[in-house]
């Protein structure tokens, strides 16, 4: 068993820190930057998120396979931190600039920096995300490595999430657009040297047995060969989720069943009849901890997301002061921090699964208890926040580990790891997710008339902020617990699994 040394645990945090400068500022601002700076449309902004997010389903993928068959004297998952961290500064700022240009002629810049963003997080956290496999053949040690991950990940948030509107305020000097554009030229720097004490400081111990029958050029033609079964289900589901009538609901039903037989007729294949790409796609489709950790990955980012995505209208608008939503996420930050490190003692003494579906219960019903809080009562606003936030924040820590688990689950059972696979499909859905909760934030403000170059339109779409605040979210987690009975790794069944790879291994 490897016990990682303190400095290990807080240099690999450091870079969910820098990672999440990126992550939770697009969480935040981004959709508010979109509708009150940049100029666009809720309706437009909500469809850049869902448009943005196809594309993730397909590089996500791509870059867990690229990253598996990586071979560096620093090892698999390391490097690519490194290589991708100058672009993924730059278009931190690119994203956060507002061009002098046509409507038009912003919707295409919107368009060509976000998905250069979410490409370049995603070159960088895959890697990044998979790393925590490969650092310690320990369960009980990821669990540790994650509560500090996690910890790094709300410091960085505290960061971004705490300041950028005072920030905001202090560049731009009544020009928003300059306030932020130079905001973000202060936290690329930040990000640069913690991605750079990341990559010193870590190092990768489990080395899998790589499948050399193929390579991967071969692999990614075989993976551009299956591309249906990833893009069709995700363009059902966004039209479906855009549109909400009746042609998009029978082209939903219609996909997915298709996607189900086909999906039935692959797993009745021996593996010699299956491709490289097709026995990756069966080992996880068969891999029960793993598809249940895909859907909770979803359902918790929802949850979490369209909160984040909502707080800054809510303040605005809601509550009446804009900067005191950055308070309102330092306190929120500072619960996650607690909640992340208290994360591995509490799963020893709980269990994952029992844990999590606590966490899900009641930041749920502190979550749905925000739509009975009279407006400007703040004291009611931060104490349940920042409580609900303690057990929100050991959800993406569980999570994080867990996917760890279903790793080993997939090698003890198949014979055959693919760590970056998994941990790209998890960050994949995450992303997916918050794609997908930031749109909705953006489709139910402009159900309510929402126009944020429009404040005629705000007394009408308070009661959507409000819903927005309570029991929309409180609903997918709700839906996470009942889904989280099922996960099926104890504890017991996790450590006897760690014992016998460490028997293969050796």
């Amino acid at each position: 068993m490897t016990k990682l040394p303190f400095y290990e645990k807080v240099g690999y945090a450091m870079g969910d820190a820098a990672a999440n400068l990126v992550w939770r500022g697009a969480l935040a601002y981004l959709a508010v930057f979109y509708t009150d700076t940049f100029g666009l449309t809720a309706a437009a902004a909500a469809m850049l998120f869902l448009v943005v997010r196809l594309s993730d389903g397909v590089t996500d993928i791509i870059m867990g396979m690229i990253a598996d068959r990586t071979t560096t004297r620093w090892g698999k998952f390391r490097p690519w931190i490194l290589w991708s961290t100058p672009l993924l500064a730059l278009f931190m700022v690119l994203s956060f600039t507002t061009p002098d240009l046509s409507y038009t002629g912003k919707l295409v810049y919107a368009y060509i920096t976000y998905i250069g963003l979410t490409l370049a997080y995603t070159v960088n956290n895959v890697p990044y995300s998979a790393l925590m496999g490969v650092m310690t053949p320990s369960d009980t040690e990821r669990t540790s490595l994650s509560g500090f991950r996690f910890a790094g990940a709300f410091a960085g948030g505290l960061l971004v999430m705490g300041f950028l509107p005072d920030l905001v305020a202090y560049f731009g000097a009544g020009n928003d657009a300059q306030g932020y554009q130079y905001t973000m030229y202060l936290f690329a720097i930040i990000l640069i040297i913690l991605m750079v004490t990341t990559f010193a400081t870590t190092k990768e111990r489990v080395v899998p047995n790589l499948d050399e029958s193929t390579n991967l050029k071969s692999e990614l033609i075989d993976l551009s060969k299956n591309l249906p079964f990833i893009i069709f289900p995700l363009l059902a589901m966004t039209l479906f989720f855009y549109y909400r009538d009746i042609y998009s609901g029978l082209f939903f039903v219609i996909v997915m069943g298709s996607m189900w037989l086909v999906i039935k007729k692959l797993l009745k294949n021996t593996p010699e009849d299956l491709s490289g790409t097709q026995r990756d796609m069966v080992d996880l489709l068969t891999n029960k901890p793993w598809l249940i950790l895909l859907g909770m990955g979803f359902i918790t980012m929802l949850f979490n997301g369209i909160k984040y995505g909502t707080i800054a209208y809510y303040f605005k608008y809601h509550v009446g002061s804009e900067l005191l939503a950055g308070k309102y996420f330092v306190v929120l930050l500072l619960a996650s921090i607690l909640g992340a490190l208290s994360t591995s003692y509490l799963a020893k003494k709980l269990g994952k699964r029992k844990l999590f579906i606590i966490s899900l219960l009641v930041s749920g019903v502190l979550t749905a208890a925000f739509y009975w809080v009279p407006q400007g009562n703040l004291s009611a606003i931060f104490i349940l926040g920042g409580t609900a936030e303690f057990f929100a924040a050991i959800m993406p820590t569980l999570y994080f580990t867990m996917l760890g688990d279903s790793a080993d689950y997939s090698e003890w059972k198949n014979g055959r790891r693919a760590t970056g696979l998994i941990y790209s499909a998890g960050t994949f859905v995450q992303k997916t997710g918050g794609g997908f909760a930031g749109a909705l934030v953006l489709v139910v403000l402009a159900g309510y008339g929402y126009n944020g170059m429009d404040k005629s339109t705000i007394e009408a779409s308070l009661p959507g902020m409000q819903l927005l605040m309570s029991w929309i979210p409180a609903a997918f987690a709700f839906a996470g617990a009942a889904l989280m009975i099922f996960y099926p790794l104890s504890s017991k069944q996790n450590q006897q699994i760690t014992i016998d790879l460490a028997q293969r291994r050796a």
